[in-house]
């Protein structure tokens, strides 16, 4: 047993209907390995479960992997919802590529979280915005050449004491290695990472999860 599988045979199990929808976005979409996964979709709804959020806001749905999981936990913190009542919590979640939709809606849809999940086609950098929502967390995981320009929209719109997460900030280990230096996407991340270590309004850590998870709070 390797240790990656000790860890996940020692985690919360991500449910049948999880594992099947990474089966699909491996076998049925060129980036697969894009999808949260077990391990992280697990951690996604950890904390949803502590932060206990009224709104979510999602950059970047992509197979909706990671949005089903956020709402997982919404719905655990929704146990005392009245039968028949919608669901007050709400996760927010924006889908750039248009290409993306006849393959995640019917996921999403199909799911027993689907009340939890407004999932949106467009940029979610106009978009969101104009929803008039004050967020409580944040996943980000767009567009990584524009990452610090999608912090400061979501910082706006994010009420003080709460989190975001930002997805790929490792990426790869390639923000250690010079040989990625004249990449856009790795630059991105880099000046990314550069410009929260030093920003005074939050206070964050970078988690060592897959691909790098950072945890951001608002002061």
């Amino acid at each position: 047993m390797t240790l990656d599988e000790y860890i996940l045979s020692h985690s919360e199990p991500e449910g049948d209907y999880l594992h099947q929808l990474w089966r699909a976005t491996n076998i049925h979409t060129i980036h697969g390995r894009m999808a949260s996964g077990h391990l992280q979709g697990r951690l996604l709804k950890m904390f949803v479960e502590m932060i206990r959020p009224q709104h979510i806001l999602e950059v970047g749905t992509f197979s909706g992997y990671s949005a089903i999981c956020m709402a997982e936990g919404l719905k655990e913190l929704s146990k005392d919802t009245t039968a028949g009542e919608q669901p007050t919590r709400k996760l927010y979640t924006f889908e750039i590529n248009d290409e993306m939709e006849d393959f995640t809606r019917p996921w999403i849809d199909g799911s027993d979280v689907a009340d939890y999940i407004d999932f949106r086609i467009g940029d979610a950098m106009t978009l969101a915005p104009q929803l008039g929502i004050s967020f409580d967390m944040a996943f980000v995981d767009g567009d990584k050449r524009t990452y610090r320009d999608c912090y400061e929209m979501v910082l706006k719109i994010l009420r003080p004491g709460g989190f975001i997460l930002a997805d790929n900030t490792l990426w790869d280990g390639h923000v250690v290695d010079p040989a990625y230096d004249k990449d856009k996407q790795t630059h991105g991340i880099e000046d990314f990472n550069d410009f929260i270590a030093r920003d005074p309004r939050v206070e964050q850590v970078i988690l060592p999860v897959r691909d790098g998870l950072t945890l951001i709070r608002k002061r």
